[in-house]
């Protein structure tokens, strides 16, 4: 369905450097803010989503390599990895439950 919009000329100006800039097409802009402007395309949400569901991910052992078949060097950069990643779930569950209670006092 066509519809026609009027607008600024500089506004339209700045519509046509942000479509550019993105690599789309004027219309393609607008539709993306018009479904923002109504809920139906958030990316934050989206990006929430993946970083919760990111921060259950366990590293495991891939499959048929044991620590006994490591070299000892390889281990501990196994090991220094794993406590990595491990610190970085954790910070990111705080992160989580902080802002959980930031926007729950908020309300």
């Amino acid at each position: 369905m066509a519809v026609s919009v009027r607008m600024d000329p500089l506004l339209e100006s700045e519509l046509a450097q942000a479509a550019k800039r993105r690599g789309i097409t004027k219309s393609q802009f607008i539709v993306e803010a018009v479904e923002r402007a109504l809920g139906r395309n958030n990316p934050g949400e989206l990006y929430l989503k993946v970083m919760q569901d990111m921060a259950s991910y366990t590293v495991a052992a891939p499959d048929g390599a044991s620590a006994e078949a490591l070299s000892p060097t390889k281990t501990a950069i196994q090991q220094s990895l794993r406590a990595r990643h491990a610190r970085g779930q954790a910070d990111y569950a705080e992160y989580l439950k902080a802002k959980g209670t930031a926007a729950g006092g908020a309300a």
